[in-house]
């Protein structure tokens, strides 16, 4: 098959949405298909994957649940991706976010091949964008022929204001990856037991929390350690000011860390943690953390409760509870025994995720709607 996958978002921000589709093509391209990813980028590394086709060279930062969207706001795009369809003749358009401004709509707009679209955001509250434009959207909603939602989370916001048939596909971990042994990190590997977070420090990660239950855990427990892996997003400085107004020892912040070291930050923890308050639409982050083999204390939030279950590969507790977060974790860093099991049967659980498995469901997606598009004559 010859498939276009279209992000809205700036390829040169790393994201969740564009790690999907890059995760995707490259699945799809192991397959022997034809796969151009179709993306705005307000710069270029020299390091893009060959088969990214450039459709808006700026971008701008738009703030959405919590966090920043980087989306093109350039009001050329129709034609350049009326050209592109013209050209490549795809079999599949698969879109990710299509209502997101503006480069998705142009190609629900302009696609004569088999439309698909992935909804990925989840919003507990609703989203009033939706709100507003349902009524915009809905003269446009017929050009799309198979509907992907991205977890349950997802399909909770979208089905509130477009009933129809949609089916949840998740996003996938590179399993083998994460599962693999490797060695942690050196300098964590000493006698503190270490708590490990990874996410772009922003609201709605829920990284003060998290530093609140760590400073009232550290002077029960003083030989554990804090590892805060990730870019800020804005509130480390109040982060930093309250670790200095309280004299909080053993948090460390990695700023940047490379991909292929990812796996060596979970192995270094004896405990995952995401405090993260709401909007995600699934816990990926938990699942990779879960390959490592390393047991969960997370949030109790539909995206994190669809992939952990409370008791067998981690503990849940109540969202912005400083209190709540810092008994799991004492409880855990508390009991080597339950360490252990709860991160075998994380390991275990983190396997149906896999992208092999993912990518196939996808592509089985594709065959099924193009075949009753043509079957009912579209």
């Amino acid at each position: 098959m010859k498939i276009a996958l279209v992000s809205p978002y700036d390829w040169a921000v790393p994201g969740g949405v564009n790690r999907h589709v890059f995760n995707l093509a490259q699945h799809f391209l192991r397959r022997g298909h034809d796969v151009t990813v179709v993306a705005p980028a307000s710069k270029r590394s020299g390091e893009e994957p060959p088969y990214l086709h450039v459709i808006g060279h700026s971008s701008i930062g738009l703030p959405v649940s919590g966090s920043v969207a980087n989306i093109s706001m350039s009001y050329n795009l129709a034609s350049r991706v009326k050209k592109l369809l013209a050209r490549e003749q795809f079999d599949v358009v698969h879109v990710h976010e299509p209502f997101a401004p503006l480069l998705p709509f142009q190609f629900v707009r302009f696609s004569e091949a088999t439309t698909i679209a992935t909804f990925h955001a989840a919003r507990d509250s609703g989203s009033r964008v939706y709100g507003y434009t349902q009524f915009i959207i809905q003269q446009w909603w017929h050009r799309i022929h198979g509907r992907i939602a991205h977890s349950q989370a997802a399909l909770d916001l979208i089905g509130k204001y477009f009933d129809d048939d949609y089916r949840i596909i998740p996003s996938g971990i590179d399993y083998a990856r994460f599962a693999e042994e490797t060695v942690p990190m050196p300098a964590f590997m000493d006698a503190k037991r270490n708590i490990v977070f990874v996410g772009r420090q922003e609201q709605r990660k829920g990284l003060p929390y998290l530093i609140e239950a760590f400073a009232t855990l550290k002077a029960d427990m003083p030989e554990t350690r804090l590892i805060i892996v990730g870019p800020d997003g804005g509130i480390r400085p109040a982060c930093e000011r309250y670790i200095e107004k309280h004299n909080v020892e053993d948090v460390i912040f990695t700023d940047f860390v490379a991909e292929e070291d990812l796996p060596r930050y979970y192995r270094s923890g004896d405990v995952f943690c995401a405090p993260n308050t709401g909007h995600e639409s699934l816990g990926l982050i938990l699942l990779e953390a879960m390959a490592s083999g390393v047991p969960i204390v997370a949030s109790r939030i539909p995206g994190f409760a669809a992939v952990v279950k409370d008791g067998e590969q981690g503990l849940l507790v109540p969202p912005r509870d400083s209190d709540a977060l810092c008994e799991a974790l004492k409880r855990l860093l508390s009991d080597a025994g339950m360490r252990e099991a709860m991160g075998r049967a994380a390991a275990q659980h983190a396997r149906n995720w896999s992208w092999d498995e993912v990518s196939s469901e996808v592509l089985a997606f594709y065959e099924e709607t193009a075949a009753n598009r043509n079957g009912n004559g579209a």
